[in-house]
């Protein structure tokens, strides 16, 4: 029923360029359903950086969803962090920062920022949801097509993987995530730790899951660059992480997810009017 392609953390300006290459490639080869970039396009958010990645962006077969990243804030630049954190980015890729989707018979998608410029806390690279973004989400989750794959994007994982080499530690991730689910979420596609997982949000069995890319930069954790390739049909979403092995991309790890299957008939999914019970209770 439905195939794309998810890039994360490419990193211009230390990006893996042959991998890179080989992606844009591949892309190409077989064009998906779309493509969907989950944020780090650029390492510093310096301006020749972002001309790259728009570059690379406007060259892969359309349609393309991209989300921010944490490394998509001008780094060095203190008044764009305050003040203008994604003005960069969204002028680079042409796609807005907050509160963006794609929708098709086939596939929904819906994009929330968890980068912030700045925050009250030391290590701003972490992720925040609030609740705003949240609602704002799940609403137009519960309004996808019946029967549409759908799909909530960010950077940050909400839900973690044990044993990532590094943590999204997303403010409120884990509350968002059921509310996701809740709202009739199939997987929640993220970045950020440079290493691909597929595992359930902990709610009943709706079988809903956490979906996490690797990187196509040379800041690798432990795993080769890497993409994920994912494809759906009405009992299973199989997603396969393709690395870079030997000069080439091959398949290197697969997970066969039992696909929810409420959201296909309209009895039975989330009523799109009516708030889920965790969400109505959020605070």
């Amino acid at each position: 029923m439905g195939r794309l392609l998810q890039f994360s953390d490419v990193h211009f300006g230390c990006e893996h360029g042959r991998a890179v290459k080989a992606a844009l490639d591949h892309a190409h080869a077989a064009p998906p359903d779309l493509i969907l970039i989950t944020g780090d396009i650029t390492q510093k958010g310096r301006p020749h950086e972002f001309a790259a990645a728009g570059d690379w962006v406007r060259a892969l077969p359309q349609p393309v969803f991209v989300t921010v990243g944490n490394h998509d804030v001008p780094y060095w630049s203190l008044a764009a962090r305050l003040f203008w954190p994604w003005r960069a980015f969204e002028r680079a890729i042409g796609h807005p920062a907050h509160d963006h989707e794609f929708k098709s018979d086939a596939v929904m998608v819906r994009g929330v920022a968890t980068a912030r410029g700045w925050q009250a806390r030391l290590n701003w690279s972490k992720g925040v949801i609030d609740l705003d973004q949240t609602r704002r989400a799940a609403e137009a989750l519960r309004n996808a097509p019946i029967g549409a794959l759908r799909i909530l994007a960010c950077h940050h994982p909400l839900i973690e993987m044990i044993g990532a080499p590094v943590t999204g530690d997303v403010r409120r991730g884990d509350a968002a995530a059921r509310i996701f689910a809740e709202a009739g979420v199939d997987l929640v596609l993220t970045g950020h730790v440079h290493v691909p997982f597929a595992v359930p949000i902990d709610l009943s069995d709706r079988q809903s899951y956490a979906v996490g890319c690797g990187t196509l930069s040379h800041r690798e954790r432990g795993v080769p660059a890497s993409f994920n390739q994912i494809e759906w049909d009405a009992e299973t979403v199989t997603v396969t992480a393709m690395a870079w092995i030997d000069g080439a991309f091959t398949p290197h790890r697969t997970w066969c997810l039992p696909r929810r299957q409420d959201t296909r008939r309209v009895e039975t999914a989330p009523d799109p009017a009516v708030p889920g019970e965790l969400e109505a209770a959020a605070r």
